[in-house]
């Protein structure tokens, strides 16, 4: 831990951290959802109370007259719709950045995650699991690629070397460049953020998800999301995506391969919703 903790304090901008995601995550959880508490959480940010209401008045989802009432907003909205905006502004906060230690673009980690979130989101709602706790571990599970972005940027071609000369997946380029890898990184972010165990052991482990127990499911919920991003053609960055735990996410999820095409096509689908929405797309 002590190792990873140095890696974290190193960096001099975090990402801005998402501290009502785990507090909305768990009063969806439960049997009689509050209104004022999920009100006076997304009330704290005004950027957030803005862009609920924005939503609300949008064209997809206006009744026959507009609202300037938090409140009013958030029943008119339901509680699912509201959660999943929350997550997509807290995650665009985080991931919008350039991280050219992995040669990735501006907003390119933000819509590679959008796309494997809604992936993964639509293979939980098949398998009758929890949606919004897939959609948000798979919006953070990238996280510590913002950590270690900066320690790579100036050995990026040694980074690309190495996997290529050994034939090496990203993550063992990094364990041997710089002694971790983005995953544990990222789990340990979300545990000092006070993230519940099952997103910290999902995002540590979703290359490896066999080693999440007894998380395995959300892992591997993450690791087909990846997949299916990358079939779809929204990898990015050099060797952004490693093969190896395919066969076992499948028999965890108890999925067939046959169906990945299926859950592509419903994925670019709900995209269009998503970006028509929350104008995800520039």
């Amino acid at each position: 831990m002590q190792e990873l903790d140095e890696h974290i304090n190193k960096v001099k901008h975090l990402p801005p951290t998402p501290r009502i995601l785990p507090e909305l995550l768990s009063l969806l959880n439960k049997p009689n959802i509050d209104n004022t508490r999920v009100v006076s959480l997304i009330g704290i940010d005004p950027s957030l109370t803005a862009n609920v209401l924005q939503l609300c008045n949008s064209a997809y989802f206006a009744s026959s007259s507009t609202t300037c009432d938090l409140q009013e907003a958030v029943t008119r909205l339901g509680f699912q719709t509201i959660y999943r905006m929350v997550a997509a502004v807290s995650g665009a906060k985080a991931l919008s950045a350039p991280q050219k230690g992995y040669g990735i673009d501006g907003g390119e980690l933000w819509k590679h995650s959008v796309t494997a979130a809604v992936a993964a989101q639509l293979v939980a709602k098949r398998s009758g699991d929890d949606e919004n706790l897939v959609f948000t571990a798979y919006l953070l599970h990238d996280i510590g690629k913002i950590i270690l972005s900066g320690a790579l940027e100036n050995i990026y071609a040694t980074l690309i070397q190495q996997t290529q000369a050994n034939q090496q997946c990203l993550l063992e380029a990094e364990k041997k460049l710089l002694g971790v890898q983005h995953a544990e990184i990222g789990g340990r972010l979300l545990a000092r953020w006070k993230f519940p165990p099952n997103i910290v052991a999902a995002v540590w482990f979703h290359h490896s998800p066999a080693n999440a127990n007894p998380h395995q499911r959300l892992a591997s919920y993450i690791y087909v999301g990846n997949m299916i991003a990358h079939f779809m053609g929204h990898g990015y960055g050099h060797q952004a995506f490693a093969m190896k735990g395919r066969a076992e996410s499948l028999e965890i999820l108890d999925i067939s391969a046959d169906l990945l095409p299926h859950f592509m096509i419903e994925t670019f689908e709900q995209l269009q919703v998503i970006e028509t929405l929350f104008h995800l797309s520039g």
